[in-house]
């Protein structure tokens, strides 16, 4: 992990970058936390730019034979994933509220995972995904 970590900080020092920091913060999961003060421009490209490092560091990896790392820039991922949970518990209560389904926006497969773990415990309703590619989305229903 650690030339994962030092092959980010070279490239961000690189790409001019100079006011960041590289460091794992999960050895067993395999996280990195990239920190940069970079501004207000930065945050109209954070989620362009965190797919892009995800993308550098699992190449790296992957000529190192190391396992995939998991890399957020600014905890851009870690609020994106308590967003995503709170409008899940949303949907759920909607959902049984109303007594029918409720559809999601579109998500990738790792947003998808995290609202049907989040509602997985739940008897009241259960989850679906339904759509191909992009547009793959996921449907709560209540259980009546």
């Amino acid at each position: 992990m650690e030339t994962v970590r030092q092959t980010i900080q070279q490239l961000l020092e690189i790409g001019g970058f100079r006011d960041n920091s590289v460091s794992v913060t999960d050895e067993e999961n395999r996280k990195l936390a990239v920190f940069m003060n970079e501004g207000e421009w930065f945050k109209k490209v954070l989620p362009n730019f965190v797919q892009s490092l995800d993308s550098i560091a699992r190449l790296v990896a992957k000529k190192n034979n190391l396992e995939t790392p998991f890399v957020d820039v600014n905890n851009y991922r870690l609020e994106r994933e308590r967003i995503i949970i709170e409008i899940a518990k949303a949907a759920a209560r909607k959902a049984v509220m109303t007594k029918g389904d409720v559809e999601l926006p579109a998500m990738n497969g790792y947003e998808r995972r995290l609202v049907h773990m989040e509602l997985a415990t739940r008897p009241d309703v259960k989850t679906e995904s339904i759509g191909e590619g992009k547009d793959r989305r996921t449907i709560i229903k209540p259980l009546l």
